[in-house]
């Protein structure tokens, strides 16, 4: 199993831990991720984070897609990735409607329908044939629709693009995790259980029958998020890991269109779920907190001693022989965790 680690920062400004960085690098995780959601982007720490290794990869968990052309991210990924050495996996995902048309307002479309017209465009970029043309719902190269002057022509990427370019999305939804089974190179779900392939496996074997070509779990990589938190005192261990499920489930979407709250309900939450969501969205956040079993905790997260965190990754550590999990993408800010995990796993 391969290790990756999440870099972001909190509150009201930006920043980025560059210790904590360039030890995992040092350390031979796989990979580092980046976010984005209505404040900092992912594509400037990224390159930052570039810029301050020399081994480990780096991935945009993800783009947005919708507020960028597919052209824009494709030249991002192809200069990211030249004055990288090739290290940068590119990331892409639709995030919400909530987020979409509340925060850069414009229309949230057919998600789906986007990402494949999007990772169609940005593999004929990459893979440079020809110059671009593209007949799709959402896009048109070249635009000749309201508005256009009629002179925009076909054109082909100048710099050389490397058409192996890992692509991941981010899913958790059925039809989501269908889409990149059929589309891309792995996915990343927020949350996963990792003893409950079952929860995805039919809806990838879906997707892989849909693909253009043959593939299986060899080629497609599950790189679950998972926040770790190591301390002995298992409540304090657990509060961050509850605060973001509580924000998840609870509130990041409408009360019958939630992502999030449906994976819960997959894996054995309906209940807690409900009542999630009814409290967080009634305005009660720390009850909403308060409400998330411990038992949901421990599924998605690693959290207590250091002894009770390494039983629980044994059951990881079967789901990677069993190709259930590629890489399991740390969510943790603490160098002390990054090690122990390193230790552990590497």
């Amino acid at each position: 199993m391969k290790l990756g680690l999440t870099i972001s920062s909190n509150g009201s400004r930006f920043d980025l831990d560059e210790t904590l960085i360039k030890e995992a690098d040092k350390l031979g995780f796989h990979s580092l991720w980046t976010s984005e959601s209505w404040g900092h982007d992912a594509v400037t720490p990224a390159a930052w984070a570039l810029a301050l290794t020399k081994n480990i990869k780096v991935g945009t968990g993800i783009i947005q897609m919708t507020t960028r052309t597919p052209t824009m991210v494709a030249m991002t990924a192809i200069t990211l990735a030249h004055l990288s050495g090739d290290r940068f996996i590119l990331g892409l995902g639709p995030s919400g409607p909530q987020v979409v048309e509340g925060w850069h307002g414009v229309p949230y479309g057919k998600p789906l329908t986007r990402l494949r017209e999007y990772v169609q465009i940005i593999k004929q970029i990459l893979e440079r044939k020809k110059p671009l043309e593209f007949e799709g719902e959402h896009y048109q190269f070249p635009f000749r629709g309201d508005g256009s002057t009629g002179l925009g022509i076909p054109l082909k990427s100048i710099l050389h693009g490397n058409s192996d370019l890992q692509i991941v999305t981010g899913a958790i939804s059925p039809a989501g995790v269908s889409a990149a089974a059929s589309l891309v190179d792995g996915f990343i779900p927020i949350y996963m259980d990792p003893s409950r392939f079952d929860v995805f496996s039919d809806h990838i074997e879906k997707g892989f029958q849909k693909s253009e070509k043959k593939r299986s779990l060899n080629e497609f990589a599950v790189m679950p998020m998972c926040i770790v938190n190591i301390d002995d005192n298992i409540e304090k261990a657990s509060q961050p890991a509850r605060e973001n499920i509580a924000f998840y489930v609870g509130g990041m979407g409408a009360r019958n269109k939630n992502f999030y709250n449906d994976y819960a309900k997959r894996i054995g939450f309906e209940d807690a779920a409900v009542k999630i969501q009814d409290l967080f969205l009634d305005g009660k956040r720390a009850e909403a907190c308060a409400a998330v079993p411990q038992e949901l905790v421990d599924q998605v997260a690693l959290v207590g001693s250091k002894e009770r965190v390494a039983d629980k990754l044994v059951e990881w550590k079967e789901a990677a022989n069993k190709r259930h999990v590629d890489t399991l993408i740390a969510r943790t800010n603490s160098i002390d965790t990054i090690r122990f995990l390193a230790e552990k796993i590497l």
